[in-house]
């Protein structure tokens, strides 16, 4: 994921001379082709994540789409208050990247765990959240982005090479993407982000289920979920993520439908995963159903 982002970000900027890259004294063998094109407009600021997201801001107030590019928590936790205060709060078109999302760097321990950046992101009033499943979904939100300068978080697996979706160009906030092999069923799947490739690797388990994504979400899109829903019996959502305040909790509050007998379940990761050091596939098989 992280070089299709890079490689697709210097297609991007090639046109749009707006695009701004900062990085946090990481990404090496992978930031440096969009740093060869423009040197200009990319900047490497050091271990300082807080200053990095002031930078960015400062540079977005000027016209520029700023994307800032660290690993997991460091350019979104060690920067809560300067997200909060600096960007969202200007409404600035600032992207914060963040590598490893999930647990894609599970074998350094709870401080690289990237499992409640769901939470804190999506109680950003004017944030819009990408968290694309493939390298498909990669370009397509991208896209989105780069048209639609905000404020907005892009979520990428460390590891996750794969395409499961068909290829498009143009993603849609809030909008549920089917896969492929879909067959029109009514139970269905609902994954955001990496947690697809759990989902294709588990796959039996949801053999009599059709199985869509939604890349791109936020505050802004909860009531476009109610109409979407209506048409299956039963949903299952799918995040590498802690339930308390993820993905699936905000469809719950989403849609709101208590007295239905629309079924609605999310498979999340238990608390017991901050205390897990190991590989990202031994980490995910501790996922669980809450109702």
């Amino acid at each position: 994921m992280r070089r299709t982002f890079i490689n697709h970000l210097t297609e991007l900027a090639k046109e749009n001379k707006n695009i701004f890259l900062l990085v946090g004294d990481v990404g090496y063998n992978v930031v440096e082709k969009f740093e060869n094109h423009f040197p200009d407009r990319f900047l490497n600021v050091g271990v300082a994540e807080q200053n990095m997201t002031s930078i960015a801001a400062g540079l977005a107030s000027e016209g520029y789409h700023v994307f800032t590019y660290s690993i997991a928590n460091f350019p979104t936790f060690r920067c809560a208050e300067q997200i909060r205060n600096d960007v969202d709060y200007h409404n600035l078109p600032v992207t914060v990247v963040s590598v490893g999302g999930g647990v894609g760097y599970g074998s350094l321990g709870y401080s690289h765990h990237a499992i409640q950046d769901y939470g804190l992101i999506r109680m950003m009033p004017n944030f819009k959240i990408a968290s694309p499943g493939d390298l498909n979904e990669v370009i397509g939100v991208l896209n989105y982005l780069t048209s639609n300068p905000q404020p907005s978080y892009l979520r990428l697996g460390i590891n996750n090479e794969n395409k499961y979706t068909v290829n498009k160009k143009n993603i849609v906030p809030g909008k549920w993407y089917p896969l492929p092999s879909n067959k029109g069923r009514e139970d269905v799947v609902l994954s955001t982000g990496t947690s697809l490739k759990w989902v294709m690797n588990n796959i039996e388990r949801f053999k009599n289920k059709d199985i869509f994504t939604l890349p791109l979400w936020g505050i802004g899109e909860k009531k476009k979920q109610r109409a979407i829903s209506r048409k299956f019996s039963s949903i299952i959502t799918v995040e590498d993520h802690l339930y308390d305040c993820g993905f699936g909790s905000w469809l719950k509050e989403s849609l709101n439908i208590s007295g239905t007998n629309r079924s609605i379940q999310s498979l999340a990761l238990p608390i017991e995963a901050t205390n897990m050091v190991s590989s990202e596939e031994n980490i995910l098989k501790k996922m669980k159903i809450y109702n």
